[in-house]
């Protein structure tokens, strides 16, 4: 299959399950708001060495929030309940409560799994917290410098998928830099899917396992232009940057529509191929062919 001159090769991208959580943040603006979702999205973009994969899902507007200021919906995945709780609970702490004018809100309030939040972050209040239940949901304010920190009890917890990826490969680094730029900006307006990596975009692709017993991953070398010749390479004749986006979502069919609009969206000439990253099979139980989601 082919989309104009870019080849989709016949293969499939190999997810796994993982539970996440929706966190709503709140700021006085944009600015306070962009500082707060970069910090605590940081350090975000795997499980392999991350305490979690963290993402803007989208921006909100004031009638969208509960508070009726700038906000923003972010998506948070972890391979378990209590571990994605550690990590949020720290990630809120250290890099949201410091943001001057924020507050926090669950995005999942339906959900039957709850973490606790606010109900952790309290203790900074030094015994001065109080609590307050507004329309059966209770929140925490915490004094800080500027006034309040005002935080829900806590959040919900859901099952979703993780991992989906596209591989695209360019005749050089400018191409695919464009390519997988305009492919995060088609993700972006999509609900309930983040692209955690570093702009939306993973440059290192790994393998699982190393020749280095410590390591749990290493390099994709089979995708690296510099090794074509030492190795069983993937990368086609002409290319010469290979670049990869990672997805994770709420469902298949978020994680999906994500790869669906990415892979047309990078489709642009100068890349020559599209694939994407597997195991075979036997680590993740959804599996995203290319061709059927196109």
């Amino acid at each position: 299959m082919q989309i104009g001159n870019t080849q989709i090769v016949d293969t499939f991208a190999e997810a796994f399950g993982m539970v996440y959580t929706r966190l709503i943040i709140t700021a006085f603006d944009d600015h306070w708001l962009r500082a707060a979702t970069s910090e605590v999205s940081g350090y975000g973009s795997s499980v392999i060495a991350c305490d979690a994969e963290v993402g803007v899902e989208r921006l909100l507007s004031p009638e969208e929030t509960p508070d009726g200021r700038p906000g923003a919906q972010v998506l948070a995945f972890g391979f378990s309940a209590d571990a994605l709780a550690k990590a949020i609970t720290k990630r809120v702490g250290q890099c949201v409560m410091t943001c001057a004018s924020t507050a926090v809100f669950d995005g999942l309030p339906h959900a039957e799994k709850r973490m606790p939040l606010g109900k952790s972050l309290r203790y900074f209040g030094d015994g001065f917290q109080k609590s307050k239940v507004i329309g059966g949901t209770r929140y925490w304010r915490i004094p800080v410098m500027d006034g309040e920190f005002f935080c829900v009890e806590s959040l919900g917890i859901e099952k979703g998928v993780a991992g989906g990826n596209i591989i695209f490969q360019a005749v050089d680094q400018p191409t695919a830099l464009t390519a997988a730029r305009q492919a995060v900006e088609a993700i972006a307006p999509l609900a309930n899917v983040i692209a955690p990596f570093p702009g939306g975009v993973a440059r290192s692709g790994s393998k699982v396992g190393s020749k280095y017993k410590s390591l749990m991953a290493s390099t994709s070398d089979t995708n690296c232009p510099t090794l074509r010749g030492r190795v069983e390479s993937q990368v086609v004749e002409g290319a010469h940057c290979v670049l990869e986006i990672v997805l994770d979502g709420t469902s298949e069919e978020a994680v999906a529509q994500g790869m669906k609009s990415a892979m047309q969206a990078a489709a642009i000439d100068g890349v020559l191929v599209i694939s994407a990253g597997n195991y075979g099979g036997k680590l993740g139980k959804f599996h995203f062919h290319l061709k059927d989601l196109l």
